[in-house]
């Protein structure tokens, strides 16, 4: 039973503590904008404070992984994140969203994100890596959807029956509710982790410098390969950010349904999530990631190509769920290289940090690319000229995957120091 309630809890404070930065503005995009007033651009600059707040903090929050608690690094973190919730119901104007989001951006990484994976590593042992991936993929997605619906209900009897009469202050009234509810769950979340997370020493007693583990993995070209990966995966996943939008802007949906067409796209998180931890323990992470990226680049050229007109249309959600499917399969199981690329344990945190310094850097400029393509031609052209951006950098994510696979047929003492092979983590 404690394994059961370890992995519950890391699944809902994985997911809880980015419902404020990122739930919001991805279940909610059209009604987001309206209700702060902003454009496109002015929501890719305001990410970007996270973004570059989520760059300073990674790094050395990788190396804090490695030699404190993950029981009081994830609770602090979780409970700072949720006091932001409340500022944010002020409505406060764009400069002071973009102070807000640079903190979200430490209160979320620097304490919290490596003690996650490191946890959930430790969880899945040398041979269930995948699943245990897999599992925090699926359950993260599950609870996201499930809240996110019962967020949009709300939000709905909030609302009146024609939505698109609501005033501007029936419409951040109603808001305001959602975003208190964002805000009590990582609280919920950090209760959790307090009760069931137990204290816990550094990987394997190994106490060495945060700043040495830092070094080592600077110099390890298959951690730099895995980072490359993740940037390509999280672009994509990004991109889901922008489905509500599209479905507002190109299909022409209303504020609610579009916000219900986001949400049912999770709905295929948890499923390709497991499945995917599945076949990546049955055949090799690696070449199971270059499948996923092969599928995403051909429905991105896709979506690039199509008009929702008739039969199209259908084309199009077609596409739509591929593309779910593999960006949720990707994110399930790109962690899971810290096994198959033999990573010390006790330099889990630091190689965490080092992957995702460069891999979530689409938080700072997915924004700040995107928003302009999107401004510059509103509706079907802008989505055309972003999708066929999107299948760029998942066409990136192959040549990743294949310079991976090329450094895992030099050996394993060219992966890490032959004195970091030597000693069992």
């Amino acid at each position: 039973m404690s394994r059961i309630a370890r992995i519950v809890t890391l699944i809902v404070a994985g997911e809880m503590i980015f419902g404020l930065p990122f739930h919001l503005t991805r279940f909610f995009r059209p009604t987001y904008l309206d209700a702060f007033g902003l454009s496109n651009t002015d929501l890719g600059v305001m990410q970007a404070g996270y973004g570059i707040a989520a760059i300073l903090a990674y790094f050395p929050g990788g190396a804090l992984a490695d030699r404190f608690s993950t029981r009081k690094l994830l609770a602090g973190s979780l409970v700072a994140t949720a006091a932001g919730g409340l500022y944010l119901a002020t409505y406060p104007d764009l400069a002071e969203l973009r102070y807000l989001n640079f903190f979200w951006g430490f209160s979320t990484i620097f304490l919290f994100w490596a003690a996650l994976i490191r946890a959930t590593r430790e969880w899945g042992g040398h041979d269930e890596q995948g699943v245990a991936f897999g599992m925090l993929e699926a359950g993260r997605g599950l609870l996201a959807v499930t809240v996110a619906f019962v967020a949009v209900r709300i939000f709905a009897g909030l609302m009146p029956a024609d939505v698109a009469a609501a005033s501007d202050e029936v419409r951040r009234d109603a808001f305001r509710i959602v975003i208190f509810v964002y805000s009590a769950l990582p609280v919920v979340a950090a209760a959790l982790v307090w009760r069931f997370i137990p204290e816990d020493k550094p990987a394997s007693g190994h106490r060495h410098s945060p700043w040495q583990g830092m070094w080592v993995v600077l110099q390890r070209p298959v951690v730099w390969g895995q980072a490359i990966i993740i940037v390509c995966a999280y672009t994509a996943f990004r991109a889901t950010d922008n489905y509500g939008l599209y479905a507002y802007d190109v299909l022409g949906m209303n504020e609610v349904n579009s916000a219900e067409f986001a949400a049912y796209g999770n709905l295929i998180r948890p499923f390709a999530a497991i499945a995917a931890g599945v076949l990546a323990d049955r055949f090799t992470i690696s070449r199971s990631i270059g499948a996923g990226f092969a599928v995403l680049t051909l429905a991105f050229l896709v979506l690039s190509q199509l008009v929702p007109d008739g039969p199209l249309r259908a084309v199009i959600f077609v596409n739509v769920f591929v593309s779910y499917v593999a960006v949720y399969s990707l994110r399930a199981i790109y962690f899971a290289l810290l096994e198959e690329n033999r990573t010390p344990r006790y330099y889990t945190g630091a190689a965490v940090g080092l992957v995702s310094v460069i891999g979530f850097t689409p938080d700072y400029f997915f924004g700040l690319l995107t928003g302009p393509i999107l401004d510059a031609n509103p509706g079907l052209v802008g989505f055309q000229h972003y999708f066929l951006l999107l299948a760029g950098f998942s066409l990136l994510g192959i040549i990743a995957v294949l310079w991976l696979l090329w450094l895992h047929r030099r050996g394993a003492a060219a992966l890490w120091p032959r004195e970091a092979a030597e000693i069992k983590a």
